[in-house]
């Protein structure tokens, strides 16, 4: 299973970014398939530690035997509650892949990709209670626009919701196929399939709160990694990307100047390292195309 639930991206410029001392302490924030997480681990000394977080059960069964690794089987927004309760005050570095399993996209029943027939779900993991199906049966139409609008930046979004509207007055969404269905009808000619994901996307990033949980470890990150320690984080989608670059290079979320203290010095927690977000080259593209899209940014504590 280990092998075949996800291919990690950027896999070695991002353990690279890390600066992975021996006797350090990191944290993987998405362990899914251990890609990522095995190969801290070989650059980790017997004293090294590795805190990884997941709150899906499947991955779960991806857990190394290893004494120097401990997973958390939750989300990674208790980040900070999760690493104090274990002893960790501070880290040497963060790294998060911020995107989805290809063991999600693959799983039918999870409701994730609309290239399978499944149930409208889409949570990543328990005590999540709403779902997709909910969303598009019960929400208003301009909370419908909004989240396709800014989560899916869906063309044409205002005829989707309206079609929504229109059909579940007539039969409730229970699966990925009428919604793909309805969403066909209103795709552009040109890229239907293009259109077909980015409705799925903006679901699954409201069904899981994705955005609200990057800004809640996001904003943890300055008092959890030591001075000289790493952030490291992979994003897919231009909210997340933006949003990590605003923090390394002001110290918050908007697009504003950083503060400065009395003497014009920029206040702020990180600094970058890599000046451009590193992408995928065109080896890996064609051995995973879900790299396509991948942006990683390193930053390093100040």
């Amino acid at each position: 299973m280990t092998t075949q639930y996800h291919i990690p991206v950027l896999l070695e410029a991002s353990v690279q970014g890390l600066n992975i001392k021996p006797d350090g302490v990191y944290v993987d924030l998405t362990f899914g398939g251990g890609g990522h997480s095995r190969e801290i681990l070989k650059k980790l000394g017997p004293e090294g530690r590795l805190v990884a977080f997941d709150q899906d059960a499947d991955a779960w069964e991806n857990a190394p035997d290893d004494e120097r690794f401990i997973l958390v089987k939750h989300n990674f927004r208790y980040m900070q509650h999760f690493l104090d309760y274990l002893g960790f005050q501070q880290v040497d570095g963060v790294l998060g892949d911020l995107g989805v399993s290809s063991h999600h996209f693959d799983s039918p029943e999870r409701g994730f990709s609309f290239r399978f027939d499944g149930a409208l779900d889409m949570r990543m993991g328990p005590g999540i209670d709403l779902t997709a199906a909910k969303i598009v049966n019960e929400y208003p139409e301009n909370k419908l626009f909004s989240i396709f609008k800014m989560y899916g930046e869906v063309p044409s979004c205002g005829k989707l919701v309206k079609s929504i509207l229109a059909a579940r007055n007539e039969v409730p969404f229970k699966t990925t196929t009428q919604l793909r269905e309805l969403a066909q009808g209103v795709a552009p000619r040109k890229d239907v399939n293009k259109f077909l994901a980015q409705v799925f996307q903006a679901l699954r990033i409201e069904v899981n709160k994705e955005m609200e949980v990057l800004e809640e470890v996001v904003m943890q990150m300055p008092k959890v990694i030591k001075p000289g320690g790493r952030l490291v984080v992979i994003a897919y989608h231009s909210l997340e990307d933006r949003m990590i670059k605003n923090f390394i290079r002001s110290g918050n979320f908007a697009k504003t100047q950083p503060e400065t203290d009395f003497y014009g010095n920029r206040q702020v927690p990180f600094k970058a390292v890599t000046r451009k977000a590193v992408q995928a080259d065109d080896a890996e593209v064609k051995e995973n195309p879900r790299a396509r899209s991948a942006k990683l940014r390193i930053a390093e504590k100040l």
